[in-house]
Protein backbone atom coordinates (compact mmCIF):
# COMPACT_ATOMS: atom_id res chain seq x y z
CA UNK A 1 0.00 0.00 0.00
CA UNK A 2 1.44 3.35 -1.01
CA UNK A 3 1.56 6.26 1.38
CA UNK A 4 0.82 9.63 -0.11
CA UNK A 5 2.01 12.72 1.63
CA UNK A 6 -0.31 15.65 1.32
CA UNK A 7 0.80 19.17 2.02
CA UNK A 8 -0.66 20.62 5.18
CA UNK A 9 -3.55 22.80 4.25
CA UNK A 10 -3.71 26.14 6.04
CA UNK A 11 -6.69 27.54 7.82
CA UNK A 12 -6.61 30.76 5.84
CA UNK A 13 -5.13 32.69 8.76
CA UNK A 14 -2.07 34.69 7.83
CA UNK A 15 0.01 36.11 10.65
CA UNK A 16 2.44 38.96 10.12
CA UNK A 17 6.04 37.92 9.55
CA UNK A 18 8.07 38.40 12.72
CA UNK A 19 11.78 38.26 13.33
CA UNK A 20 14.92 39.19 11.48
CA UNK A 21 14.32 37.02 8.40
CA UNK A 22 11.20 38.65 7.04
CA UNK A 23 11.28 40.13 3.59
CA UNK A 24 10.37 43.70 2.80
CA UNK A 25 7.61 42.60 0.44
CA UNK A 26 6.07 40.28 3.05
CA UNK A 27 5.90 43.03 5.67
CA UNK A 28 4.55 45.51 3.10
CA UNK A 29 1.83 43.04 2.08
CA UNK A 30 0.79 42.64 5.71
CA UNK A 31 0.81 46.36 6.51
CA UNK A 32 -1.11 47.43 3.41
CA UNK A 33 -4.17 45.22 2.91
CA UNK A 34 -5.94 45.29 -0.41
CA UNK A 35 -8.82 47.76 -0.49
CA UNK A 36 -11.32 45.43 -2.18
CA UNK A 37 -11.19 42.21 -0.18
CA UNK A 38 -13.82 40.81 2.20
CA UNK A 39 -11.42 41.48 5.08
CA UNK A 40 -11.08 45.13 4.05
CA UNK A 41 -14.85 45.54 3.83
CA UNK A 42 -15.32 43.84 7.21
CA UNK A 43 -12.86 46.25 8.82
CA UNK A 44 -14.47 49.17 6.99
CA UNK A 45 -17.88 48.15 8.33
CA UNK A 46 -16.48 47.93 11.85
CA UNK A 47 -14.84 51.33 11.37
CA UNK A 48 -18.04 52.99 10.16
CA UNK A 49 -20.17 51.49 12.92
CA UNK A 50 -17.66 52.40 15.63
CA UNK A 51 -17.38 55.89 14.19
CA UNK A 52 -21.15 56.24 14.38
CA UNK A 53 -21.07 55.18 18.04
CA UNK A 54 -18.62 57.99 18.82
CA UNK A 55 -20.48 60.49 16.66
CA UNK A 56 -23.81 59.61 18.26
CA UNK A 57 -22.29 60.08 21.72
CA UNK A 58 -21.14 63.54 20.58
CA UNK A 59 -24.59 64.45 19.25
CA UNK A 60 -26.31 63.16 22.40
CA UNK A 61 -23.93 65.10 24.67
CA UNK A 62 -24.25 68.25 22.58
CA UNK A 63 -28.01 68.35 22.10
CA UNK A 64 -29.02 66.26 25.11
CA UNK A 65 -31.50 63.85 23.54
CA UNK A 66 -31.82 62.16 26.91
CA UNK A 67 -30.31 58.83 25.86
CA UNK A 68 -27.14 59.15 27.94
CA UNK A 69 -27.04 62.86 28.73
CA UNK A 70 -29.83 64.88 30.30
CA UNK A 71 -31.07 67.88 28.37
CA UNK A 72 -29.28 71.04 29.42
CA UNK A 73 -26.08 69.30 30.56
CA UNK A 74 -24.56 68.76 27.12
CA UNK A 75 -21.78 71.37 27.14
CA UNK A 76 -20.51 70.75 30.68
CA UNK A 77 -17.71 68.44 29.62
CA UNK A 78 -16.76 70.09 26.32
CA UNK A 79 -13.31 68.49 26.11
CA UNK A 80 -14.84 65.00 26.16
CA UNK A 81 -17.44 66.15 23.64
CA UNK A 82 -14.81 67.49 21.24
CA UNK A 83 -12.84 64.25 21.62
CA UNK A 84 -15.92 62.23 20.71
CA UNK A 85 -16.45 64.43 17.65
CA UNK A 86 -12.83 64.16 16.48
CA UNK A 87 -12.68 60.39 16.91
CA UNK A 88 -16.08 59.88 15.27
CA UNK A 89 -15.28 62.05 12.24
CA UNK A 90 -11.83 60.44 11.79
CA UNK A 91 -13.32 56.95 11.92
CA UNK A 92 -16.16 57.68 9.53
CA UNK A 93 -13.86 59.47 7.07
CA UNK A 94 -11.14 56.83 7.44
CA UNK A 95 -8.35 59.35 8.05
CA UNK A 96 -5.82 59.72 10.88
CA UNK A 97 -6.81 56.30 12.21
CA UNK A 98 -3.63 55.85 14.26
CA UNK A 99 -4.24 59.11 16.13
CA UNK A 100 -7.98 58.40 16.48
CA UNK A 101 -7.26 54.87 17.72
CA UNK A 102 -4.81 56.13 20.33
CA UNK A 103 -7.15 58.89 21.52
CA UNK A 104 -10.16 56.57 21.51
CA UNK A 105 -8.35 53.78 23.34
CA UNK A 106 -7.13 56.22 26.01
CA UNK A 107 -10.66 57.65 26.32
CA UNK A 108 -12.18 54.17 26.64
CA UNK A 109 -9.53 53.14 29.21
CA UNK A 110 -10.24 56.24 31.30
CA UNK A 111 -13.98 55.61 31.13
CA UNK A 112 -13.41 51.97 32.13
CA UNK A 113 -11.29 53.08 35.11
CA UNK A 114 -13.93 55.64 36.10
CA UNK A 115 -16.56 52.91 36.31
CA UNK A 116 -14.33 50.44 38.19
CA UNK A 117 -15.43 48.35 39.99
CA UNK A 118 -18.51 47.64 37.91
CA UNK A 119 -21.62 48.14 39.98
CA UNK A 120 -23.96 45.21 40.47
CA UNK A 121 -26.87 47.60 40.98
CA UNK A 122 -27.74 51.01 39.59
CA UNK A 123 -28.59 53.98 41.79
CA UNK A 124 -32.30 53.13 41.60
CA UNK A 125 -31.67 49.59 42.88
CA UNK A 126 -32.20 47.81 39.56
CA UNK A 127 -29.52 45.34 38.41
CA UNK A 128 -26.81 46.84 36.20
CA UNK A 129 -26.70 43.75 33.94
CA UNK A 130 -22.90 43.79 34.13
CA UNK A 131 -21.78 40.22 33.54
CA UNK A 132 -18.01 40.57 33.49
CA UNK A 133 -15.99 42.62 36.00
CA UNK A 134 -12.98 43.04 33.68
CA UNK A 135 -14.01 43.13 30.03
CA UNK A 136 -16.88 45.43 29.20
CA UNK A 137 -17.71 47.45 26.12
CA UNK A 138 -15.01 50.04 26.88
CA UNK A 139 -12.30 47.40 26.56
CA UNK A 140 -13.88 45.95 23.42
CA UNK A 141 -14.05 49.38 21.76
CA UNK A 142 -10.40 50.11 22.70
CA UNK A 143 -9.20 46.86 21.15
CA UNK A 144 -11.40 47.39 18.07
CA UNK A 145 -9.93 50.86 17.55
CA UNK A 146 -6.39 49.52 17.70
CA UNK A 147 -7.28 46.74 15.25
CA UNK A 148 -8.80 49.27 12.84
CA UNK A 149 -5.63 51.37 12.84
CA UNK A 150 -3.39 48.31 12.45
CA UNK A 151 -5.45 47.05 9.49
CA UNK A 152 -5.46 50.41 7.64
CA UNK A 153 -9.25 50.19 7.71
CA UNK A 154 -9.66 53.65 6.20
CA UNK A 155 -8.54 52.46 2.77
CA UNK A 156 -11.82 50.66 1.97
CA UNK A 157 -14.97 52.79 1.95
CA UNK A 158 -12.99 55.74 3.27
CA UNK A 159 -10.49 58.43 2.41
CA UNK A 160 -7.49 56.59 3.85
CA UNK A 161 -5.59 56.15 0.59
CA UNK A 162 -6.04 59.80 -0.38
CA UNK A 163 -5.06 60.84 3.16
CA UNK A 164 -1.88 58.72 2.98
CA UNK A 165 -0.80 60.45 -0.25
CA UNK A 166 -0.76 63.91 1.34
CA UNK A 167 2.81 65.18 1.74
CA UNK A 168 2.59 65.97 5.47
CA UNK A 169 1.11 62.52 6.18
CA UNK A 170 3.89 60.90 4.15
CA UNK A 171 6.48 62.74 6.25
CA UNK A 172 4.66 61.92 9.51
CA UNK A 173 3.61 58.27 9.30
CA UNK A 174 1.93 58.44 12.72
CA UNK A 175 -0.80 60.50 11.06
CA UNK A 176 -1.72 57.58 8.80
Amino acid sequence: MAVHEHPIRGLGIHLPPFGKHRSASASADWAEPRAHTPRAYAFASLRLLTGFVFLWAFIDKTIGFGHATQAGHGWIDWLLTLGLLGIGVALIAGVALRLAALAGAVMMALMWIAEWPPAKHLSDGSPSMSTNPFVDYHVVYAVALIALAAACAGDALGLGRLWARLPFVGRNRWLR
